[in-house]
């Protein structure tokens, strides 16, 4: 069989994924090919994501690849992931699942982000995070920070902020563990659907025994119902990278827990509730949960983000 071509974005940590997915690939006999491809988001770095355009800024020209048949898969940080995609792809597997907090990142020692008489500026891209913010510290001033880890630490050491809102699986995964100064809630920083975890998407029409080879191989069965639990809820509300929506899912003694809501961009309203249920119905519990948190106010604070962000 020829060696199964693997697209990824260039960054520290994209290759990181991808070498990942090599590496599960290759315990398993498979050869593969790892090729780099340039995306929008990657592109575009003195716009905010949202201004882009959320739906596929870091995953369309990697589709490109796979319709053209140029690659077989392509790997993704599974948060970057659009809620639908084009009928022509499908998320085949999900990589094992890091710890999903997010972290405060920094130089400095002694950060005390719950003290609002200590003024602290952070960086962040994420509306998710700063509405979190301006909901439970809104002392905390933030800016917006995009490009590669370790562009973010840059402008951070050049004086732009005091620190970095990060998840904890890049930074853990790019050897920054020394400068994570806090490891946020997860009550309160609820993480952005299937942060942690690599996803593998192909086209459909990927030879089928190709396909079964590479699942066997990258796909964590308990990581893979949780995101379907995460996504299916993301589905329903249409939510982009620019839409402070979350949602956690856990499995715990058979049981699959699943968690999430939608903040307001200014942080004065947050909306979440909890369902559970077993692992076979976790398409049918991200819908469920969907169906209260917009029953529950979730759909008007939807309308006014979508708005709001179209101004």
């Amino acid at each position: 069989m020829q060696p199964i071509k693997i697209g990824t974005r260039g960054s520290k940590l994209a290759l990181w994924q991808a070498y990942h997915v090599a590496d599960l690939l290759k315990a398993k006999g498979l050869a593969s090919e790892i090729i780099t491809i340039d995306t929008k988001g990657d592109q575009i770095l003195d716009v905010s994501i949202a201004k882009i355009g959320s739906k596929g800024v870091f995953t369309e020209e990697l589709e490109v690849q796979l319709a053209s048949g140029d690659i077989d898969i392509a790997v993704h940080s599974a948060k970057d992931m659009q809620s639908s995609l084009p009928e022509e792809f499908e998320l085949i597997a999900f990589t094992e699942r890091e710890k999903v907090n997010d972290i405060i990142l920094s130089h400095r020692e002694g950060i005390d982000y719950k003290n609002p008489s200590i003024p602290l500026v952070l960086g962040t891209s994420s509306t998710r995070r700063v509405a979190t913010l301006k909901h439970y510290y809104p002392h905390i001033q933030t800016v917006e920070v995009r490009g590669n880890l370790q562009t973010r630490i840059a402008k951070m050491e050049a004086g732009l902020c005091d620190g970095l809102l990060l998840a904890y699986a890049g930074a853990h995964r790019m050897g920054f563990d020394p400068l994570i100064r806090h490891e946020l809630s997860l009550d309160e920083f609820t993480p952005a659907v299937g942060q942690g975890s690599v996803g593998i998407e192909a086209a459909v029409n990927l030879d089928p025994k190709i396909r079964a080879e590479i699942i066997a191989a990258t796909h964590h069965a308990e990581t893979g119902y949780r995101l379907v639990a995460e996504r299916s809820y993301l589905k329903v509300l249409e939510g982009g990278c620019s839409i402070p929506v979350f949602a956690l899912a856990v499995v715990e003694n058979g049981v699959l827990r699943l968690r999430g809501g939608i903040v307001s961009l200014d942080g004065t309203e947050r909306i979440i509730h909890e369902v559970e249920g077993e692992n076979n119905q976790a398409e049918e519990l991200g819908k469920l949960l969907a169906e209260k948190v917009l029953q529950s106010g979730g759909e008007r604070i939807l309308k006014e983000i979508k708005t709001t962000l179209k101004k």
